[in-house]
């Protein structure tokens, strides 16, 4: 381990130890003004973005924390009122280039597409980084300029094992859109003979429209039917995939008690224990598809018992309470110790 990655691994630890003190945590912590900035357009089109369900869910964590949050979108950056100024900003980056907000903590949070994030960007005068990638974060990391991970996480408060009755059942299921290509998953899931259901529109386009449930399934029952379905699929853009950023749909398919197969990606939790599994060819997800079933643990899939256990591991270490408890401890660490360098000890 070199010295980068050392400096990295010890202050990652300081941050995790000091969120996890939440009882004199709560009582000192100060009330402050957040903005999440997010790429989502602002109008409708934006509606259905992941980062804008992303930055909601921290947003109700960070509010139940005491804080102040707004989420802006791209659009809305640059508001034409000002509001209170922000003490904090989350940089939720993705397919836009973050923009330094002057007299605040800018903190740059990586969660997708890492292949258009250059060393320029990197360079800009954020107080803190973190990406959704342990491997990515050590690669980028330099002396000075830390990157720690800080993984996706899910609402366990929706995505729960606990069955509601209103379960969308399926056999096979898949939750996206096509992003204009056909989805390598979902082609092999076909030619594997899997009895799919999608909720995703633009599927038309490629396959047998019987395989298509939905255009579009609301994302309140997203925990529902990743509780109804046998086995849910998922994966990853290429670049995220290559790069050990393991999807949003791991953490909430799994906290919510689903066995998932999905396209190889390093960097997955151990708390996911084996309710995912990745394939690497036809015939290797007929096999997994096949030999899925309740209770079978023979076939190497969790046990029911099992994955409740996954379930309340990964709403324990992987909720968006516990990123917000690190976001808000390390803005107010930062804070701290503007102040203390700051002429005359004022506050930045």
């Amino acid at each position: 381990m070199n010295a980068t990655v050392g400096r990295v691994g010890k202050a990652l630890i300081v941050l995790r130890e000091r969120a996890l003190r939440v009882g004199s945590f709560a009582r000192r912590r100060p009330r402050l003004q957040w903005a999440l900035k997010i790429s989502a357009p602002a109008d409708a089109s934006g509606d259905l973005w992941g980062d804008v369900f992303f930055a909601h869910d921290l947003a109700t964590a960070l509010r139940s924390l005491g804080q102040t949050v707004h989420v802006d979108r791209y659009a809305t950056r640059d508001r034409p009122v000002q509001r209170m100024r922000d003490d904090v900003v989350v940089h939720l980056v993705g397919l836009r280039r973050p923009e330094i907000v002057p007299g605040a903590v800018n903190i740059l949070w990586l969660i997708s597409h890492p292949e258009m994030v250059t060393e320029d960007e990197l360079a800009q005068p954020f107080d803190l980084r973190f990406a959704a990638s342990e491997s990515w974060a050590k690669k980028h990391s330099a002396p000075g300029r830390p990157v720690l991970p800080l993984l996706q996480a899910t609402d366990p408060g929706r995505f729960t094992p606990t069955r509601s009755g209103s379960e969308i059942a399926s056999d096979v299921l898949f939750v996206g859109k096509t992003r204009a290509i056909f989805r390598p998953i979902v082609r092999d899931a076909i030619a594997a003979g899997a009895d799919l259901a999608i909720y995703g529109d633009g599927w038309p386009d490629f396959i047998d429209p019987r395989f298509v449930r939905a255009d579009f399934l609301d994302n309140e029952r997203v925990p529902d039917a990743y509780r109804g379905a046998r086995v849910v699929l998922n994966d990853h853009w290429q670049d995220m995939a290559d790069e050990g950023f393991a999807s949003n749909r791991l953490f909430d398919a799994v906290a919510a008690g689903a066995i998932v197969v999905s396209d190889s990606v390093d960097g997955v939790p151990v708390e996911f224990g084996g309710m995912v599994r990745a394939y690497g060819s036809v015939e290797e997800l007929r096999a997994l598809l096949d030999a899925e079933g309740e209770g079978d643990g023979d076939a190497g899939w969790p046990t029911p018992s099992e994955r409740r256990r996954a379930a309340a591991a990964v709403a324990e270490k992987h909720s968006f309470a516990r990123r917000a408890e690190v976001l808000l401890a390390a803005a107010v660490q930062r804070r701290r110790s503007a102040r203390v360098r700051a002429p005359g000890g004022s506050r930045r």
